[in-house]
């Protein structure tokens, strides 16, 4: 599988570049969330990343790349994916 070092803005993993594996589009998931364990053996914390779309070249204003950006709110953001048949207010089941 093919990878790629994205760098990590915000949060915990500030200014830390991690291989990525890249999907069959070659791009990284949109969300990426790292589960850090609890010390105590409780359950563990989520942090969550959203994928950001870095700066547009400036000679053919091509894409350049991807970075991860740290979302505090987490998964509390919203539903993920809105289906037409959804129901308003619940995500799919």
């Amino acid at each position: 599988m093919k990878s790629e070092d994205t760098p990590f803005v915000g949060g915990p993993l500030d200014g830390r570049v991690l291989p990525i594996l890249l999907g069959p589009t070659g791009h990284p998931p949109k969300v990426y969330r790292v589960p850090v364990p609890d010390e105590a053996g409780g359950p563990a914390t989520v942090l969550v990343y959203r994928r950001v779309a870095k700066a547009a070249g400036k000679r053919l204003g091509l894409h350049q790349g991807w970075t991860y950006e740290y979302d505090p709110e987490g998964d509390k953001a919203g539903p993920g994916l809105k289906w037409p048949w959804s129901k308003p207010g619940g995500g799919a089941a």
